[in-house]
């Protein structure tokens, strides 16, 4: 018996090609928690230094024998130079990577810290501050910007309400550690070491940087709008410039010259954007960014905020000192109920925004004109002799309600923003904050001021704290027009 087996054959092709392997696709960046504090405590600086130096003003004027219009400028040529270049910095980090512009940043803010700390004399002072406003306006808007390229969901909506706690307390914290330095007078250094003291934390934060903070950068980079720079520079020097020195300088005739450019230099700024975006350029502030409802709605709220915020924290700063007669200490220590609520508000957010949405902007709101009108009445009941423990209740209930309030906004903004458009979203929003502060500062310290010789300090005290709280019923009613849910 024959064994038959039947062979079957398989063509085997003249040439084999190897299987295709396609490259693996890079990890995103990810910022760890020692990143996130970080980039935080480098957050913190231009923060703490935009009103550390108001509890330092009288003993500058001693020393330097400045006059008060050299002390606006003290104040005036930071915040100016900060606002005026925040987007730009923003811009450019998207181009040349976040990081790096968050070490130069870093770098630059100790040296002309420094600057400031031996600055022989006013105008010396005055220079080195409109530098380190400069600085922190390459520093500031990286910060954001990381914080929306390397988180995403929870991470995310965490690391933003850190942030926004994080402007708050510093804000808050600035006026108490400026008190405490000019108090212990280290080494004889007086109002020299509220300057001298961000040396050794920006030479920490930047060592930590260069190990734990990724970079990132858009991923289509685009040109620095020279136009549009240019007009957004002027447009905010002719409004803040004047807001913040005419006082001061007796309103000459450049205050108003410049107040009355204002408003053809914002249109002007518009229409070239406009025209650039049209053109498929690249403005400075893209209009389509405006167009995104979270966007718009959330930066319509962020500015009468920061208006009240920053003109409460300038008021108060004087008026417990020459009101109350409180040291440079003792003012600080007042503020510290605020500093505490309002960080622990902060934290709170996220889990309280999963929840009740928008809502959470409205009764923040409520609480912060509730600790308004608390205040108010303290200080008509029990002036002169209000202790800082009468203080306590009122401004923990302030803390607390701006403290659910500001973070959420924050995350509102960012929250539709495409990440090739991180960097200048994040400077738009920052330069919104700064600008409002600055604002506040002019309009409710002039008020605040001009009201002074004929009202005294209480009344004038008064109707600055109301004239804040009808900015907090404006913001209320905006709060309306945000979207229910917050992501």
């Amino acid at each position: 018996m024959s064994d038959t087996r039947v062979r079957t054959t398989v063509p085997v092709p003249a040439t084999a090609s190897p299987p295709r392997t396609t490259a693996p696709t890079p990890a995103p960046p990810r910022l760890t928690p020692l990143g996130l504090g970080t980039v935080l405590l480098g957050a913190a600086l231009p923060m703490v230094d935009f009103f550390i130096v108001n509890v330092a003003l009288p003993t500058i004027d001693r020393d330097l024998h400045a006059g008060p219009a050299l002390l606006e400028m003290v104040v005036a040529g930071y915040g100016v130079a900060f606002a005026v270049l925040l987007v730009l910095g923003g811009r450019l980090g998207d181009m040349v990577g976040r990081r790096r512009l968050f070490l130069w940043g870093l770098a630059a803010f100790g040296v002309t810290s420094l600057a400031c700390g031996v600055a022989p004399g006013p105008w010396t002072l005055v220079a080195a501050r409109a530098g380190q406003g400069a600085a922190a306006a390459l520093l500031l808007p990286q910060v954001l910007a990381t914080i929306q390229a390397a988180t995403s969901g929870q991470r995310r909506a965490k690391a933003v309400s850190l942030y926004g706690g994080t402007a708050g307390v510093a804000s808050a914290v600035g006026q108490v550690l400026g008190g405490a330095l000019v108090a212990a007078d280290l080494a004889g250094s007086g109002w020299r070491s509220v300057f001298l003291v961000n040396v050794p934390v920006a030479v920490v934060a930047l060592l930590l940087a260069l190990r734990t903070v990724p970079e990132t950068r858009s991923p289509q980079p685009a040109r620095v709008d020279g136009p549009g720079t240019v007009l957004l520079a002027v447009t905010l020097i002719t409004l803040l410039l004047p807001l913040t020195e005419g006082r001061a300088a007796g309103w000459p005739l450049w205050s108003w010259v410049m107040l009355a450019v204002f408003p053809f230099t914002a249109v002007a700024f518009l229409v070239v954007e406009r025209r650039a975006e049209r053109r498929g350029g690249t403005p400075l502030v893209p209009p389509s960014l405006l167009r995104i409802a979270s966007v718009r709605s959330g930066l319509t709220m962020i500015l009468p905020f920061t208006l009240g915020f920053g003109g409460f924290m300038f008021v108060v700063a004087i008026a417990l000192q020459d009101g109350l007669r409180y040291g440079p200490m003792a003012a600080g220590v007042a503020l510290a109920p605020l500093c505490v609520a309002f960080f622990a508000a902060s934290l709170a957010g996220p889990r309280l925004v999963a929840r009740f949405g928008r809502r959470v902007v409205i009764t923040g709101s409520l609480i912060q004109a509730t600790g308004l009108l608390a205040l108010a009445l303290t200080v008509r009941a029990g002036w002169p002799d209000i202790s800082v423990a009468g203080l306590a209740p009122s401004m923990a209930v302030l803390g607390m309600g701006q403290g659910l309030l500001l973070p959420v906004l924050l995350r509102v903004v960012l929250s539709e923003l495409p990440a090739a458009q991180a960097g200048v979203g994040g400077g738009v929003m920052v330069t919104t904050q700064q600008s409002g502060m600055a604002l506040g500062v002019a309009t409710l310290g002039t008020l605040f001021l001009s009201l002074l010789p004929s009202l005294g300090m209480r009344d004038a005290l008064l109707i600055a704290v109301l004239t804040q709280f009808a900015v907090v019923a404006v913001t209320t009613a905006l709060g309306l027009r945000l979207p229910r849910t917050v992501r």
